[in-house]
């Protein structure tokens, strides 16, 4: 399997395969590198000739074939990108389209010089008992697109502002994740707006994120438990009451912190079996930087502690949805309590 950065460096530098899979769940890496392929293949005044979108749960893939062994209209090559393919991985086809997978086959032994071929899988994992998956593999080049892990995340976070003429560190860059969250086009949005509130050449801080990048009711309960785990009660309590002001849900908070200390005991018993950080992602599915992020919280804290707080929150929740406790004082005194 080539690597996506060595893919991107033969297309930039001419090299382009006739045929591509790309698949896994990030879906903003994987519209970056087509972007790439179009830049490179397509002329932009040729664009309605030689670009050619296919949906394989409504098109048999024949017809994308088909497409491809016709030669180009006044262009001289063409990109034709076939999405959503349940051909290539495990989970089940709902659609009612049946593939003809043996044209598909005979197409990978001699594709045509005039046609490049994307095939999009949303998926973690490819099925690799499929001729076809093998097939691609010797004909073609297979790309995989997951999430990143959590040095990668603050790393490709530190490039995207340094690609746009700004500076950032590696604690305003985790800031900005903290309150941004890990999708890469949720933080492209984000790194845009900082960059042009510092202008050229301007270093973004933790504190300019603070300023400028509101966080979702998630994230914030994911700062609280981080302040908690660092005995900043004082902070946690100041995200507690302005969640309050936006007229969240006591009920909804409570058990938002429930899913982040459940999250920290499994993560810290999956470790304790030597699960490694993307083996422990996958298995939780969640992104490896939360996993990274948990992690830390998780060792300021013993399991039986943990147990014990989601014990806690459990019954606090039971009292609040009965009405044996005020919400907003019952989760006030956990939280003190917590802290103390």
């Amino acid at each position: 399997m080539v690597d996506v950065k060595a893919a991107i460096k033969e297309i930039k530098q001419g090299k382009v395969s006739p045929l591509y899979l790309c698949y896994g769940t990030e879906k903003y890496q994987m519209k970056q590198f087509i972007t790439l392929l179009q830049e490179q293949i397509v002329n932009p005044e040729q664009r309605d000739f030689a670009l050619a979108h296919f949906d394989l749960a409504e098109t048999p893939v024949e017809v994308v074939i088909e497409e491809a062994e016709t030669p180009p209209f006044l262009a001289e090559r063409k990109l034709i990108i076939a999405k959503d393919s349940a051909v290539f991985t495990t989970g089940r086809d709902n659609s009612k389209i049946e593939h003809k997978l043996e044209t598909l086959l005979t197409y990978c032994a001699n594709p045509a010089e005039y046609s490049v071929i994307v095939f999009m899988a949303n998926s973690e994992k490819l099925d690799e008992r499929k001729k076809i998956v093998k097939t691609m593999k010797s004909e073609g080049i297979v790309l995989s697109f997951l999430p990143l892990s959590g040095a990668e995340l603050v790393q490709w976070v530190v490039r995207e502002v340094e690609g746009r003429g700004c500076r950032i560190g590696t604690d305003a860059a985790e800031a900005l994740i903290a309150s941004a969250g890990v999708q890469l086009s949720a933080l492209s949005v984000e790194v845009d707006k900082l960059c042009l509130y510092t202008g050229p050449g301007g270093k973004i801080e933790p504190s300019t994120v603070e300023q400028l990048v509101a966080r979702s009711t998630e994230q914030n309960v994911f700062v609280m438990v981080e302040n908690i785990a660092n005995l900043k009660l004082d902070k946690a309590l100041d995200i507690f009451y302005e969640l309050l002001k936006q007229r969240e849900e006591p009920i909804k908070i409570a058990a938002l912190i429930a899913r982040q200390f459940r999250i920290m005991l499994q993560v810290k018993d999956l470790a304790r079996q030597s699960y490694s950080q993307q083996q422990i992602a996958s298995q939780l599915s969640l992104h490896p930087y939360a996993v990274k992020i948990a992690g830390e919280q998780a060792r300021k804290f013993e399991a039986t502690a943990l147990r014990g707080i989601l014990s806690e929150l459990a019954e606090l929740d039971y009292r609040m949805k009965s009405g044996r406790v005020d919400k907003v004082l019952g989760l006030e005194i956990f939280l003190l309590k917590l802290g103390a």
